[in-house]
This record gives C-alpha cells, sequence and structure tokens, in this order.
C-alpha cells in the first residue's frame, strides 16, 4: 500500500488559518485522555467512521454522510464518504458526489450578475467551484440555506491566481479522495473579515464569473461557505469528535461526532482542558524544549510535525516520502499549552513503509510525517480521547471559542 500525506488544512485567509508553514498531515498514537467515552446516541450524534473510504484505500481518513437538500424543499440527498476535517470551514461537495443529481442542481449564488466561484487552498491542494445553497441535515439538526462549495472544474477556468500555488487541484473522487469535506473547524467562516474587502488585503479566495474570465471580488461573511454547525438552531457551538483507541493497525473503526458543547446531557466537557487558539487557529507545543505553533487536525492522516533534522527521525525513500520511516519504532512526548492549560502528549511513531505492508489495514495509531516549522497533531491524536472544537463567538460552560479542548 502506497497511502498519500493528506494536508486538508485549508489556507491563506487571516480568519481562516493562516499558512505559517503548515498544513493538515499525515500522525502517531497519543495517551488517551480519561474522559474518552463513544456517545451513540442522541438527536445531536452524528456516526463516524475511519475505513477505507469511498476510494476503498484511504488511510486514516474519518467520514461520515451528510444529507444535502435544495433550500426549503424535499429534494434531498444523502452523500455517503465525507472528509470529516476540524482543520476548515463549510461544506464542499464533488459535483459528481451522489451521482451529481442534486448537487448541480442547487441554486447558484451571485455576485451582481456574475456567478460567484471560490478557490480553497489546502496545504495538499485546492478545491474550485462554485458556491450555492443548500440545507444541510446531519443527526436531528438542520442548517438551512448554507452557502457550500461545489467542487467543479468545469464551472470556469480556474483563475491563475488560483493555480500558482504549486499544490494540484483536488477536483475528482481519485485526487480528493472523498466525497466532499466537512469543515467542523473552530470558525463560523471559510475566510472572514479577509474576503470581505477589495485591494491587496483581501487574499483571492472568491471570484465573480463572467463567460470569459473570473475576477477576485469583496464576498459579504454571511455568503461565504459556512461551517454549518454554526447555523444550527440548537447545539451549535462546536463538536466533540469521540473516537476509540487504537493499538495496532485495523481495518476500521467507528465512532461519533457530537454536536454542541455543554448544551445537552451527552456533550460536557466534564475535567476536558480546554486550550484557547489564537487568529490563526494556532495554540503551542514544546517538543525538546523548543515551542513551536501548533493545531489540532482530523483532516490529517498523521501527526505532521517538524523535520528529520529537529525529531531524528528518518523520512521515507520513494513513494512515502512524505512520512517518517525510522529504524525502530519511536517513543516520544510533547506539552501542547495555552493560556494555563497544559497537557503532556505521548506518541508513537513507526516505519511507514512497514505499516503499509499490512493490506488489510488503513487505520494507523503510529503515523508520522514531516511538517517544518509546526505541529499539526492529525486524527491519531482523536483515538482513545475525545476532542473538543468550539466556534469563534459562540458561547459555551468554559467561556467563548475559539477553542480546543480534550
Amino acid at each position: 500500500m502506497t497511502a498519500r500525506c493528506l494536508r486538508d488544512r485549508i489556507v491563506g485567509a487571516a480568519a481562516l488559518l493562516a499558512l505559517a508553514g503548515a498544513g493538515a498531515a499525515c500522525g502517531g498514537s497519543s495517551h488517551p485522555n480519561t474522559i474518552n467515552v463513544v456517545t451513540t446516541s442522541g438527536t445531536n450524534v452524528q456516526p463516524i467512521a475511519v475505513n477505507a473510504g469511498p476510494t476503498s484505500n484511504y488511510a486514516n481518513g474519518v467520514f461520515t454522510s451528510v444529507t444535502v437538500c435544495a433550500p426549503s424543499s424535499s429534494n434531498c440527498q444523502t452523500i455517503s464518504g465525507i472528509l470529516v476535517d476540524t482543520g476548515s470551514y463549510g461544506l464542499r461537495l464533488l459535483s459528481s458526489a451522489g451521482g451529481g443529481a442534486l448537487t448541480l442542481s442547487l441554486p447558484q449564488q451571485n455576485s451582481g450578475a456574475n456567478p460567484v466561484g471560490e478557490c480553497a487552498p489546502f496545504v495538499s491542494g485546492y478545491t474550485w467551484g462554485p458556491v450555492q445553497s443548500a440545507d444541510i441535515k446531519m443527526a436531528g439538526e438542520v442548517a438551512s440555506n448554507v452557502p457550500v462549495q461545489i467542487i467543479d472544474p468545469t464551472f470556469a477556468a480556474v483563475p491563475s491566481s488560483c493555480s500558482s500555488g504549486g499544490v494540484p487541484e483536488n477536483d475528482t473522487l481519485l485526487t480528493l479522495g472523498a466525497n466532499g469535506i466537512l469543515g467542523v473547524g473552530p470558525f463560523a467562516q471559510d475566510c472572514g473579515g479577509s474576503c470581505d474587502q477589495t485591494g491587496a488585503a483581501n487574499p483571492g479566495l472568491y471570484y465573480g464569473c463572467a463567460s470569459a474570465s473570473c475576477q477576485v471580488i469583496a464576498e459579504p461573511i454571511a455568503q461565504q461557505v459556512q461551517n454549518p454547525v454554526a447555523l444550527f438552531a440548537t447545539d451549535n457551538n462546536g463538536v466533540i469528535l469521540e473516537l476509540p483507541n487504537v493499538s495496532s493497525p485495523a481495518a476500521s473503526l467507528s465512532g461519533s461526532m457530537v454536536f454542541g458543547i455543554g448544551t445537552e446531557s451527552n456533550n460536557a466537557l466534564g475535567s476536558a482542558s480546554v486550550f484557547p487558539v489564537d487568529a490563526n487557529g494556532e495554540f503551542s507545543t514544546t517538543f525538546k524544549g523548543q515551542s513551536y505553533p501548533a493545531f489540532v487536525d482530523s483532516g490529517s492522516n498523521a501527526f505532521f510535525f517538524l523535520d528529520e533534522t529537529l525529531t531524528g527521525l528518518t523520512v521515507c525513500p520513494g513513494n512515502n516520502s512524505g512520512f517518517y520511516c525510522p529504524g525502530s519504532t519511536a517513543n516520544l512526548s510533547a506539552t501542547t499549552a495555552s493560556g494555563s492549560a497544559t497537557a503532556n502528549i505521548t506518541f508513537t511513531i513507526a516505519n511507514a513503509d512497514t505499516l503499509f505492508q499490512n493490506q488489510t489495514a488503513v487505520v494507523f495509531n503510529s503515523l508520522g510525517g514531516p511538517n517544518p516549522g509546526t505541529f499539526d497533531w492529525g486524527l491519531p491524536f482523536f483515538f482513545g480521547r475525545n476532542v473538543f472544537t468550539a466556534i469563534d463567538g459562540k458561547s459555551t460552560p468554559a467561556g467563548s471559542g475559539p477553542f480546543w479542548a480534550y
């Protein structure tokens, strides 16, 4: 098995998440906390699963199903194979998802007379396509008339300012590895105030597309692609990802995404420590006495951290060069910190080439890779702990977001 180093943290806009040399990544096993209970029932509980995904070869991808409807109608479709990503914001669907019958017919957003398109830059690639409107249903929750991105390369010619970033366009099931991405990170929109202005300060995510070309536009915040959780009528201040512990490679893993923090009897913070994040969605991690920017990202399929000079870990040769291949399994530790909260995280990094020789497993608790200057606590961080993501400006029993807690 050759696994892609998947970096699905969205980058490029100030209120989104700044580049800061980081990305969604490829991880390691971590010492589970003491509050890990996977909730299985409730109107705010959405099943999730780590499995091979719709391409049947995804390593450490956590997926769910989302019901999408044309606004205020019964024209709905449930689409499976949607990657759950705490490193981005908003729902993005392949135009072919679920056969494309619904996604291609959702109402188009316009800027004046011109349809609006978006270039969403992730570290491992970008998505391009129109911004359309949909009702989104998960568990017993509904978000109405939500701006979503439909990933469709036939929408309009990709602007050079979008395609020149040096990463590939992820516009098919083969290149994206999922039917879509559900961004449930700690912000409510995928860009915020920086995209709602003109001039050089606009990062250039949104475009008005006339017949001949697409030009960067100022897109009002309410019309940007939205984190759907923030638009639920209740349970709208964040999410909890709950996955059981993993002691060895496995074929699949079942868990839950619980909506809301401290809004129901099944989503209390309990003894979790709260780690506020800055405008870039980051806090700090100390490794071998040195502090680095860090973030928590379920869309990254490994722990991606630093480089071989700082870690002492060998990078894999050949096709798996996005991962570490130490001669023997490395037992490591680091300390996450923000405000007065600290937590010691123990994790292991195994040889990725050896892990991928297991042809039946796609769940790996000791997968790691390089990410110069930054810690990306990817999906293996979630194994064995309940990870809370609180949305910016939303009230919780521990104060307003944005924060992570575990």
